[in-house]
């Protein structure tokens, strides 16, 4: 399975696009981080590492996980 890493200097996330049901809390909750819109999507420099530990445990398919 496809999986993609984004990091911001401190925790890395991990993505898989095949697991991802679109639900779209990750965009709700950090729009700063996560813009389906831009290429990479996700910008994990764009929040601390509690806000995005905090943001992927409430990824309801899995498809978010931190490295």
């Amino acid at each position: 399975m496809e999986t993609k890493e984004y990091s911001n200097g401190e925790i890395t996330i991990l993505w898989k696009p095949q697991k991802c049901e679109h639900a779209g809390i990750c965009v709700k909750m950090l729009p700063k981080v996560y813009n389906p819109k831009e290429r990479p999507w996700i910008r994990a420099e764009n929040a601390s590492t509690a806000e995005l530990k905090e943001q992927v445990s409430k990824c309801p398919s899995g498809a978010l996980s931190i490295k």
